[in-house]
């Protein structure tokens, strides 16, 4: 098993260097960390007194892990649910903040578990993944890695301009994609036949 700080690692690895791309809300990016958090953070790298594209620039790799463990694990309290979905859990907050505590809500709901879909980890949704892991732990991690495939998708159907993270420029599987998939089992992973039905609206 992992150790959080492994799978954040992984997580920087997988985000890489620097990026602004204008087709991203999160803004100027490093290693995964946008400039709002580093904002929100009072990361003020450069000693100018203000948090700016240049501190973006000054994040290193072991800051970013940092920030990932005690802010995006620890803090909303991932490193309370069951162990098998903790990376997934982990590595979608970093993506998508408390949005992946409410896929997690509304896989849980429908698996016949009273929560609310709030997007803040509390002892009732606890509670519930800890029963779900017990029911069976790898389906239980499966099913959320393919709803966090979904939310991509859905995303990428109400926004055109999200799409080039969910299919690539030759029609491949985006990042997005790809990324949800690195959690889920092989077998559930989209063929290349069926990846292209799902995307085949978009033109």
């Amino acid at each position: 098993m992992l150790t959080v700080e492994q799978i954040a690692e992984e997580i920087v690895a997988r985000e890489g260097g620097y990026v602004n791309d204008p087709d991203d809300p999160g803004g100027a990016t490093k290693f995964g960390v946008t400039i709002h958090t580093m904002r929100r953070l009072g990361m003020d790298l450069t000693g100018d007194g203000r948090v700016s594209v240049a501190d973006v620039k000054a994040l290193s790799r072991t800051q970013a892990v940092e920030i990932f463990v005690d802010h995006y694990f620890n803090r909303p309290r991932i490193n309370r649910l069951p162990k098998i979905i903790q990376p997934s859990v982990f590595d979608m907050y970093v993506n998508a903040g408390g949005n992946a505590v409410k896929i997690l809500q509304r896989l849980l709901r429908d698996m016949g578990f009273a929560v609310s879909v709030d997007g803040a980890l509390g002892p009732q949704t606890e509670g519930a993944a800890a029963k779900a892991a017990e029911q069976g732990a790898l389906a239980f991690r499966d099913a959320y890695g393919v709803a966090r495939r979904n939310y991509y998708f859905r995303l990428a159907d109400q926004r055109v301009q999200s799409r080039k993270y969910a299919r690539t420029r030759r029609g491949d599987k985006g990042g997005w994609i790809k990324r949800a998939e690195e959690f889920i089992s092989p077998r559930y992973h989209l063929t290349e036949a069926q990846f292209q039905k799902r995307v085949g609206a978009w033109g």
